[in-house]
């Protein structure tokens, strides 16, 4: 965009916006999975910890069966009978099969003694090992924990397969619920977009929508856009009636000065007063015209000559000048002809070129007309960074205003006439000193 150039309206968004169906969705979702993971996880421990508990707790009843039964049995090599598992009895003189076996088991403690790892041939094996040791035997039992751990293996398989599952059938839940939450909020703002303004009194929403918090929230918008119709309607009412009421007394002095201007033998100052208030009268004429389009947001009918226009312009700004030494000059195209009123493009332009003769003290003012765009180059003081960014607002007075005359909003006007429009407006500063406004227009 070119410096200072009026910036289109633009719709901010951010960096990545979801919508909120898709938030909706990604809820359940995660729902879904970290509750499936949970339970996942917490069936897992809690197989193992009873495990073990079972394992550990068999295991120990098996050891004291051992023992009671050597005690029975008269020092005996007698155990009882072991299901599932193995039973070892080594007395204390004689360890030399256990050293040759089961080199590992000699240090243990009395207890339970987890065991893993891979064979000579390179296969995982686990098992456990229950100890209890005496002065005349000691006693070893070992439990084969592959069948347990092929069990665990299938079972997290199984876990891993369920978080899966219920993760894409919470999408499947949250796309339905999204939809069902979401239809009244949709069908709300697709009535909201199908309005445009074109009934005094649109029909209104809450009746449609059930009494919830779509209901609510469609029967705020109803209160808003009645309130906001009746201030529209009141401002409409107003435009119409200051127009029409400042017309009547602009047309009382358009008369009266053409009659006096009719008369012959005018003294020269008394004509130059005349012209200069029929001049005026056609100023506020255009400006109140524009005005209420501008009001309506409607575009006028018409075709202006760019450079009679400003010309008339130039003319009107001679007559007070008031011996300023500044020459108010025209040049380029004279054929430029564009669609829109006299009045419109008066306002617009001479916004630009009274801006320009106002800050000028010496020097010139030139309107160039080209081939789609007129400018306006004046030889004033030029422009700070301080009103080139802020040229455009509402009642912003430049750091050159001082103390004249003026409320900041001739700018704002020309700016919403380029909307309104469709033209273009930039001010920049001069290539030597001054500032050169540019109005450019929609290619016909």
């Amino acid at each position: 965009m070119p410096e200072n150039a009026l910036p289109e309206p633009v719709r901010k968004r951010g960096r990545y916006r979801r919508r909120l169906r898709s938030r909706i969705i990604v809820s359940f979702v995660l729902l879904g999975f970290c509750l499936t993971a949970l339970f996942a996880f917490a069936t897992n421990w809690a197989r193992m910890r009873v495990e073990n508990q079972l394992v550990e707790d068999v295991m120990n009843r098996n050891l004291d069966a051992s023992w009671q039964s050597y005690i029975q049995s008269g020092g005996r090599d007698v155990v009882a009978p072991v299901q599932q598992m193995r039973a070892f009895l080594f007395r204390p003189d004689k360890l030399e099969g256990l050293r040759r076996d089961y080199p590992e088991w000699e240090h243990l403690e009395d207890g339970i003694h987890n065991f893993s790892g891979q064979d000579a041939e390179g296969n995982p094996f686990s098992y456990k090992v229950g100890v209890r040791k005496t002065d005349d035997a000691w006693f070893f039992i070992a439990y084969d924990m592959g069948q347990a751990l092929r069990g665990e293996q299938q079972l997290k398989r199984a876990l891993f397969l369920s978080v899966i599952v219920f993760s894409l059938l919470s999408w499947v839940l949250g796309w339905w619920s999204a939809s069902r939450v979401m239809r009244p909020v949709s069908d709300l703002a697709a009535r909201l977009r199908a309005y445009r303004g074109g009934n005094q009194h649109p029909e209104p929403l809450a009746p449609r929508f059930p009494d919830d918090e779509v209901g609510q929230l469609a029967e705020a918008l109803d209160d808003y856009s009645a309130r906001l119709t009746e201030v529209v309607q009141r401002d409409r009412e107003f435009n119409a009636d200051v127009s029409h009421e400042l017309r009547t007394p602009l047309a009382v002095i358009r008369g009266a000065t053409e009659l006096l201007l009719s008369r012959p033998g005018l003294d020269e100052k008394v004509l130059q007063r005349l012209q200069r208030i029929q001049r005026a009268e056609q100023q506020c004429s255009d400006l109140i015209g524009s005005l209420l389009l501008l009001s309506r947001n409607e575009r006028g009918q018409g075709c202006s000559n760019v450079a009679r226009v400003g010309e008339q312009l130039l003319e009107s700004h001679r007559a007070q000048l008031g011996g300023k030494p500044l020459e108010l000059k025209l040049e380029g195209n004279r054929e430029l002809v564009v669609d829109a009123p006299e009045s419109a493009l008066s306002v617009a332009l001479g916004n630009l070129v009274g801006n320009a003769v106002k800050y000028s003290q010496e020097g010139q003012v030139l309107i160039r007309v080209l081939d789609n765009a007129v400018e306006v180059i004046d030889s004033g003081p030029g422009l700070s960074e301080k009103d080139a960014a802020s040229l455009f607002q509402r009642g912003y007075r430049g750091t050159h205003a001082g103390h004249s005359q003026g409320g900041g909003i001739g700018l704002s006007i020309v700016s919403r006439l380029c909307a309104l429009y469709g033209w273009q407006v930039q001010i920049r500063p001069g290539e030597v000193r001054g500032v050169i406004a540019t109005l450019t227009f929609t290619p016909g």
